[in-house]
């Protein structure tokens, strides 16, 4: 792990991050990117800068309506917008798995008004961020935890969300299994992340196997890469603004910048963005 994480905070070539992504043992890349993000939590605390998602770009016509303050995060809001919009959030005991940097969170706890929305992430710097950033919000709670061992009681929330998180994952049946403890009975899990087509297919059988239904499932691919396009020159801007300069190739890395391994392998196929409606057996 030491000789993974000085490579990163070395800038000793992205691509080095991509190959370990893609070929690493999945125990070895999740620490490996508990690092990142952790390092992220403690070289990153400017408060604006609340989301951590590629983003996702579609027609006005079909793109939600935001309150102005919420603009300049509009690419990235549309992600979540995505992700939970054919879902019942009002009124909802919901649960986000993976919450960052409580953008995400945030908006769907004051736009979708579920009753509560508890937020878990990895990162304990990252949560404690978050519960100062967002403690106006009365129906929004940050808590630390491990996605494949969820720190709750079973059968408590009506719906379940992940956004571009579970990629960093060791045990992803694990993580699944979780999720479908938790839930109650025809409870909601709303899924996006990135994968390769063998990855997603096994997947989706993984799916099936921890006993959820599929409702819906789609590539969203073209609408990802063009939000990754259109933020370029701010993400950019903000990394060399307030990144280390040790971690600023990681973080380009990280963050899809196009040129980077992950945004040309995203452009080219090799890798593609999905998303998932599931609902608990």
């Amino acid at each position: 792990m030491e000789g993974v994480g000085a490579s990163l905070a070395t800038g000793i070539p992205a691509s080095l991050f991509y190959v370990v992504m893609r070929i690493a043992p999945p125990q070895f890349r999740s620490r490996m990117w508990k690092w990142l993000y952790q390092r992220m939590a403690n070289s990153q605390i400017d408060s604006d800068f609340r989301f951590m998602n590629y983003g996702f770009d579609e027609s006005p016509l079909a793109a939600p309506l935001l309150k102005e303050g919420d603009e300049p995060n509009r690419l990235f809001i549309q992600l979540y917008n995505m992700n939970i919009r054919d879902t019942e959030l009002q009124g909802k005991s919901v649960l986000e798995v993976g919450s960052g940097r409580g953008g995400g969170a945030s908006w769907i706890a004051k736009t979708m008004h579920p009753e509560t929305l508890v937020a878990v992430d990895y990162s304990g710097k990252a949560v404690r961020l978050c519960s100062k950033w967002y403690s106006n919000q009365k129906n929004l709670i940050f808590q630390e935890g491990n996605a494949e061992r969820l720190p709750f009681e079973s059968n408590i929330f009506d719906v379940v969300y992940n956004v571009e998180s579970s990629h960093c994952y060791a045990n992803i049946p694990a993580f699944l299994s979780e999720v479908h403890r938790v839930l109650k009975p025809e409870g909601k899990f709303c899924w996006t992340d990135l994968r390769d087509r063998k990855s997603m297919d096994n997947l989706h059988g993984q799916f099936l196997e921890a006993g959820f239904n599929i409702d819906s499932n789609s590539e969203i691919t073209e609408n990802v890469v063009s939000a990754l396009d259109k933020i370029d020159r701010d993400r950019r801007k903000m990394i060399r603004d307030r990144a280390p300069a040790s971690l600023r190739k990681s973080f380009e890395t990280f963050g899809g910048v196009p040129g980077t391994p992950i945004y040309e392998a995203l452009k080219s196929g090799r890798i593609s963005y999905f998303r998932y409606r599931l609902t608990r057996q």
